[in-house]
């Protein structure tokens, strides 16, 4: 294996080798860790049951991925990540916002997940050795999978595809044997002592549906494109990808956190700790492989969100490779694995984060889904890199590299989807006129696509020159050039 020399540049035909089983085994292989697990226990943490947090997980996860998995061919016919691609939409500069968005959203994820791991493995080795669970204890830990995780970031896409391949199969099997070991404690009924978190069970229940469920496809919003740019769509069909990545996501997603709701009923984790009472109720025989989740599913899932991080802070610094951006997200994202541990109440960080960004990048999506519409799924490789090589030019730069039609457009929906948002830390003022439910993400991307429409429909955008192998995949004649 060699470390991935490629950032945010074109990914030439001849080494887009990757199918859509691939993208399925990624999205499979890095959800089954603990860092997506720990989602399953937020809605019993809100005061749900089984049936209110399956069927709150079930509705956020599927709506998110309607919305969520159109991105992945975005990336299958511009090769190049979402971030640089979205630059067709909002400017070769413009698109820094998805490039910062995609950057927050993979800190948040990859802190989470090396943060909920890390607790997990030093509870089990404090049981199976008797180790010290202190500060200390769990710094090391911490700092250990922190450096393996950017290591395997580093390598790159084809090391991180053959890891998750690898642990499709392995986390697959000890979340079956993880079901054997809590089942006797399993109770469908809310965990005792917990209360509706919102003080009654509909808004409760939505807010679930949004910081649990939704949350889960909305973290990917910037990271499909990772994958499927090494897709070749003169060899794969838009369909197959499609239906792969929408597989993977509901799969890769659901199952885990489902499989949290249940562990988190059957050891009764209401408060705020879900690693702690896990690994204190966890049968011994099964503390090994729960152990090996969470340090091996942990690299893997927080492997693919740091290779983002280093993809997304490339494309906001050009003169940095994507080795360098790597390490350096990779140190601030292990400063938060530290604050989530040592400083900040954990479900109150976790929802008002996932809240929070959900209102800022469902507009972003939206746009760069109704601008991959408008050109019909047609790139222009050349003008997408102008910011990359630091130069000026091309049929996306707009306004000095702004689309400021879509920059409004995004900037407005996020506003109303902010003032609309519900969260432990903040309530936007507009939740009065919602009944005090949290819909934020419905509104911001109603009020995104009706600005972005009225202000950019009439306007047309910019169309490259077709080329043979685009009218092959499109199956269209030539394009003039606008």
């Amino acid at each position: 294996m060699e470390i991935e020399q490629r950032g945010v540049d074109t990914v030439p035909e001849a080494e887009r080798t990757s199918g859509p089983r691939d993208v399925v085994a990624i999205l499979l292989g890095s959800n089954l860790a603990l860092g997506v697990i720990v989602f399953g226990w937020l809605p019993v943490s809100f005061g749900l049951g089984w049936w209110g947090s399956l069927t709150s997980l079930a509705a956020g996860t599927v709506v998110g991925v309607v919305l969520v998995a159109p991105l992945a061919l975005v990336s299958l016919r511009s090769a190049t990540n979402l971030s640089t691609s979205s630059g067709a939409h909002f400017g070769v500069r413009g698109r820094l916002l998805g490039s910062l968005i995609g950057l927050l959203l993979s800190l948040g994820y990859t802190a989470l997940t090396l943060w909920v791991g890390g607790d997990a493995v030093v509870g089990c080795l404090h049981r199976m050795l008797g180790l010290p669970a202190g500060a200390a204890t769990y710094a090391v830990v911490y700092a250990v999978l922190a450096a393996t995780t950017a290591t395997s970031a580093v390598f790159g896409y084809r090391m991180l595809l053959r890891l998750s391949n690898i642990l499709a199969v392995g986390l697959t099997v000890l979340l079956l044997a993880g079901v054997l070991a809590y089942a006797g404690a399993f109770h469908t009924s809310p965990a005792h002592g917990s209360h509706y978190l919102l003080g009654g069970f509909r808004p409760t229940w939505l807010l679930s549906a949004v910081s649990a469920g939704l949350s889960g496809p909305m973290a990917f919003i910037t990271l499909l494109g990772d994958y499927t740019r090494y897709v070749s769509p003169t060899r794969h069909r838009p369909r197959a990808v499609f239906l792969g990545t929408c597989f993977g996501l509901v799969v890769g997603l659901l199952v885990p956190q489902l499989f949290g709701t249940f562990t988190a009923l059957a050891v009764d984790a209401a408060g705020p700790d879900y690693a702690g009472p896990l690994v204190a109720a966890c049968p011994a025989w099964y503390l090994v492989l729960l152990l090996v989740n969470a340090s091996a599913g942990s690299v893997g899932n927080a492997g693919l969100m740091l290779y983002s991080m280093g993809l997304d802070l490339d494309a906001i610094l050009p003169k940095a490779t994507r080795t360098q951006a790597t390490y350096v997200v990779a140190a601030v994202s292990t400063v938060l694995v530290f604050l989530g541990h040592f400083a900040w109440a954990a479900q109150d960080a976790m929802t008002s984060f996932v809240l929070v960004l959900t209102a800022v990048g469902t507009p972003w999506a939206v746009i760069t889904l109704l601008g991959f519409a408008r050109v019909r799924g047609r790139y222009d490789p050349e003008s997408l890199q102008v910011y990359n090589r630091r130069t000026v030019g091309g049929i996306y730069w707009y306004t000095a590299g702004w689309n400021l039609q879509a920059t409004v457009a995004w900037a407005a929906g996020s506003a109303v989807g902010l003032m609309a948002v519900d969260t432990p830390l903040y309530s936007g003022p507009l939740l009065r006129y919602t009944g005090g439910i949290d819909v934020s993400f419905l509104i911001a991307a109603a009020v995104t696509a009706g600005c972005y429409l009225a202000l950019d429909a009439r306007r047309p955008h910019p169309l490259p020159r077709e080329t043979e192998e685009d009218a092959a995949v499109t199956g269209q004649g030539p394009a003039v050039t606008v």
